[in-house]
Parts: C-alpha cells; sequence; structure tokens
C-alpha cells in the first residue's frame, strides 16, 4: 500500500522541520513551538511563538528568557494556562539539569522519549515528532497522530480509525524505517503538488483567496 503512495507522490524527507528559522539550531527552542503547537495549526503556532520571541527582543528563546518571562506573560502571548505551564517547566528543567535537551543525539529513541516524558506537558507525540523532526531518528513511528490514524484508516479502507495499539502493530512491517513510513501517512493526507510548509501552505491559500477577492469585486 506504501509502494501506492510513493507512487503517487514520490519519497517526502521525513526530517524536514518547517519552523521558518525561528529556533535556529537550538533544540529547547524546537521543543518549545512544539509545546506550543500542541493542538493548535502550525499558522497558530508560528503566531503565538513570534509573539513570544517579541516580547524577548526577537531573540531565539532560551530557558533563562522564558523561564525571566514566566507563565503569566507567556499567557498574554497567546499560550494556554496549561501550554505556558508546560514551557515554564520545560525551562526549569533544562536549567536545574534535570533535561540536557542540547544533547541527546548519541542517546537511544527510547531513553530519549523517557527524559522527554519526564518534564511535564511533554507527552509521548511531541518527543516522537521531536526524534523525527529534530534529531533525525529514521524508525519513530507516532501511532497516536491523528493524521497518522486517518491516513491508516483511508488507505486500507477501514471501517473506523484504527487504535494507536493497532497503528503500531501495522508499523512493525515498516521497521527500521518508520518515520519514512510516517511521513508518507502524512503526505497521503494532503493534494498533490501541495507544498509541505504548512505556512507556505497558509500564504498561498490566502493569496489566493485575495486574487478570488478581488476578482469577485
Amino acid at each position: 500500500m506504501l509502494a501506492t503512495v510513493i507512487d503517487k507522490y514520490g519519497r517526502p524527507n521525513p526530517f524536514e522541520w518547517h519552523d521558518g528559522g525561528r529556533t535556529g539550531n537550538s533544540q529547547f527552542a524546537a521543543m518549545l513551538l512544539h509545546i506550543v503547537g500542541q493542538q493548535i495549526s502550525a499558522v497558530a503556532a508560528f503566531t503565538v511563538f513570534d509573539r513570544i520571541t517579541a516580547r524577548m527582543g526577537g531573540a531565539v528563546p532560551t530557558p533563562q528568557l522564558i523561564a525571566g518571562l514566566g507563565a503569566d506573560a507567556l499567557r498574554r502571548c497567546g499560550l494556554s494556562r496549561a501550554r505556558a505551564g508546560y514551557a515554564v517547566a520545560l525551562a526549569d528543567a533544562q536549567l536545574s539539569g534535570t533535561l540536557d535537551i542540547e544533547h541527546l543525539d548519541t542517546i537511544s529513541d527510547d531513553e530519549v522519549i523517557t527524559r522527554l516524558t519526564a518534564v511535564s506537558g511533554i507527552g509521548l507525540w511531541s518527543a516522537q515528532t521531536f526524534l523525527i523532526h529534530n534529531l533525525a531518528r529514521p524508525d519513530v513511528m507516532p501511532e497516536g497522530d491523528g493524521g497518522v490514524r486517518r491516513a491508516v484508516k483511508d488507505l486500507w479502507a477501514l471501517d473506523r480509525l484504527p487504535s494507536p495499539v493497532s497503528v503500531r502493530q501495522r508499523a512493525m512491517d515498516w521497521a527500521p524505517y518508520r518515520s519514512y513510513a510516517a511521513a508518507l501517512l502524512w503526505r497521503s493526507l494532503r493534494p498533490l503538488g501541495e507544498l509541505s510548509d504548512p505556512k507556505e501552505r497558509a500564504l498561498h491559500q490566502r493569496a489566493r483567496a485575495g486574487k478570488v477577492g478581488g476578482a469577485s469585486h
């Protein structure tokens, strides 16, 4: 089935990290963006993240800056109470030495997940997507991701959305390249020829909508 997706879409790069240069080389800032983006669109996440960096004078967020800003100021930037607390918890973990997010490259996938999910607000999904997009690990399947589950349902013509356990079992056949399989599943949800960067997609859609609106007048 995945071969059919490859024939249609080619081989998407699972390690693309669409942050528009916002996080620089900072893994801390990258995880902060993952936290900011929980349960909201990528465009909304970028908007909130940009407000946070603006409060910092345009600097890439650091643990010191986030801790200094505090939860209340983060909420004024657009974060929910919970996510503001998670952002501060991430900063506190890094500052206290509980987590060294900048030096996870040589640690196993399972250990990375264990260390990340020990921080309040970082769940399995955030840890898995961090492994793929920020540590370029080749064999990660975010089985609980809504898009992955929806793609499996559509491609295999299932009657209902598969459970994360069912996706995990199906994905065993794709090891040790499950990150590549995840990229194919995500890609299958978008029309052929659509841009991969969510911010570029939004800008393109707005431009098209503007042209249509202008033509209607």
